[in-house]
């Protein structure tokens, strides 16, 4: 029996995804539906046995996204959300499939199907993914190595104000003004770097919170980030999905 968790605050959506489980995966027995990030929390803390997730993006009280950074989750996760805007957030939450709502029958099926043969690789490689988990979370990178030119240079994240992608590359731009060209992109990023350092606000820029002197509103439901270096001339605006999340990290850096 595999054993999963739905959190979803629209009870109707939460309703309809138990039924389409039941009818698509006789196997798959919902152990809890959950309604808000706290309840998650709450629930997860007492470390759970849960083969697989499924997770609403936006809830009551937050994104689904702070569960992960609050409760160490091992499960694998299916996101569920109508929008469209999230998914580099999500694959880097455990997620291993990104359903747009209202969730079709087939597309879960397939997630399902997914899972399956997920489970069935990393079961094998158990003791080895956890020794590389352990090392890369025990290791904290401190330099990146960016490009200018023809030369290739190790920049002190402490000296980066930001990162920004613009004709389909990722620059960086360091406390100097000097502009650098990263050979990852934001996505790799915004997994690789310290999260209380480093914030991803949208799908162009992740800024370093020691170069952010502030946030206004910005079109009534946005925030306009300012950043110390002015001279930069950066339009860095944050949507109103993300502004709850991005107020939060500013407040508990």
């Amino acid at each position: 029996m595999t054993k999963t968790v739905i959190i979803e605050d629209e009870k109707l959506a939460g309703r309809a995804l138990v039924q389409s489980l039941s009818r698509i995966a006789p196997d798959v027995q919902v152990d809890a539906l959950l309604a808000s990030v706290a309840e998650s929390i709450a629930y997860f803390s007492s470390s759970p046995e849960v083969d697989i997730i499924f997770s609403d993006v936006q809830l009551a009280d937050g994104h689904s996204f702070e569960i992960f950074k609050e409760v160490s989750i091992k499960a694998p996760v299916v996101f569920t959300t109508a929008y469209d805007e999230f998914m580099l957030n999500a694959f880097t939450c455990n997620g291993i499939d990104y359903l747009l709502k209202p969730v079709d029958e087939k597309e879960l099926e397939e997630a399902l199907d997914k899972y399956r043969r997920l489970e069935k690789h990393f079961n094998s490689h158990t003791a080895a993914m956890q020794r590389l988990v352990q090392y890369g979370s025990s290791k904290k990178k401190t330099r990146l190595v960016v490009k200018r030119g023809l030369e290739y240079i190790s920049l002190k994240l402490d000296e980066i104000v930001l990162f920004y992608t613009e004709n389909k590359l990722v620059f960086v731009t360091d406390m100097n003004g000097k502009k650098y060209v990263a050979e990852n992109n934001l996505s790799d990023l915004e997994e690789m770097l310290d999260g209380d350092q480093f914030f991803r606000v949208n799908r162009q820029y992740i800024v370093n919170i020691d170069y952010i002197r502030g946030y206004k509103p910005f079109e009534k439901v946005k925030l306009l980030v300012e950043l110390n270096r002015p001279e930069l001339n950066h339009h860095i605006v944050i949507s109103q999905e993300n502004s709850q999340l991005f107020r939060k990290w500013m407040y508990n850096a």
